[in-house]
């Protein structure tokens, strides 16, 4: 039996942006599930404390969404008692490991001319676009597994807010959730105790100022035109949702009618 949890999500002490994606409607009357469907960033740091609650969730897999140089910098999942870890990247295996390093200890100099006047948003807005075209993959295995038996599940990138984002929208798409609720889940990313802190180096000259953390942002940051960049691409490339699902992911009626009675209400 899947456990209940409360609605209002708990504030893990090193699990960022943890939250259950229950309660949200869809277009035909009916509520995703409590308990079924959580979304963070990664478990990497998890006290003892987080790592006993995300186990009494009971989830059957974690999905983890991150690639090789993510996994190298923060380290690999804690360990949780019989539940199966998944590791599916998003990103190519060293994708952005030079860019990151950037942020991390580049000067003012460099990071204005690699993100001032838009091109941070517009490196972000080009990523969304990329992994709806090009990880259907990932994005197939996915449904196809929570169709069968992985719920409880969790998915996970390293904030929890662009690849895990992504891969909760697609899979509330294939719900039938409302566009908005779907938007709004999306955004409560930006919530103060879930954001991702910004690491820096504290040999940078530049640190923490405000222009810095002005230019950076954009990268730490879900805006509502990244996600409607990904929805833009599904109907640029397949015409509409319901295609996208059908061709580009291979989503039966079948498929989706499982999925349905696993994670909705």
């Amino acid at each position: 039996m899947t456990q209940q949890v409360p609605s209002t999500d708990p504030e893990l002490a090193r699990v960022r942006n943890f939250r259950d994606v229950g309660g949200l409607p869809t277009v035909d009357g009916r509520r995703v599930r409590h308990g079924v469907l959580f979304r963070s960033g990664h478990l990497a740091h998890a006290t003892e404390e987080d790592a006993a609650f995300l186990a009494s969730l009971g989830l059957h897999t974690i999905f983890d969404f991150r690639n090789a140089a993510d996994q190298k910098l923060e380290g690999p999942d804690v360990e949780l008692p019989g539940v199966r870890n998944v590791n599916l990247p998003l990103s190519d295996p060293a994708d952005g490991a030079g860019f990151w390093k950037m942020v991390r200890d580049g000067e003012i100099e460099q990071l204005r001319e690699a993100l001032g006047d838009g091109k941070a948003a517009g490196r972000m807005i080009a990523s969304y676009r990329t992994i709806i075209r090009e990880r259907t993959t990932e994005h197939t295995r996915v449904l196809r597994s929570l169709a069968d038996d992985s719920v409880p599940a969790l998915m996970h990138c390293a904030a929890g807010k662009d690849r895990a984002g992504l891969s909760i929208a697609i899979t509330l798409l294939t719900l039938g959730v409302e566009r908005e609720a779907i938007v709004a889940d999306y955004l409560e990313s930006n919530a103060k105790h879930r954001r991702y802190k910004v690491h820096r180096s504290s040999g940078s000259a530049a640190g923490y100022s405000p222009e810095v953390m002005e230019l950076l942002s954009p990268l730490f940051e879900a805006r509502a035109e990244y996600l409607a960049a990904a929805f833009e691409t599904i109907e640029e490339t397949w015409g509409g949702v319901e295609a996208y699902l059908k061709q580009g992911l291979g989503v039966t009626p079948e498929i989706r009618e499982r999925l349905r009675g696993r994670l909705l209400d």
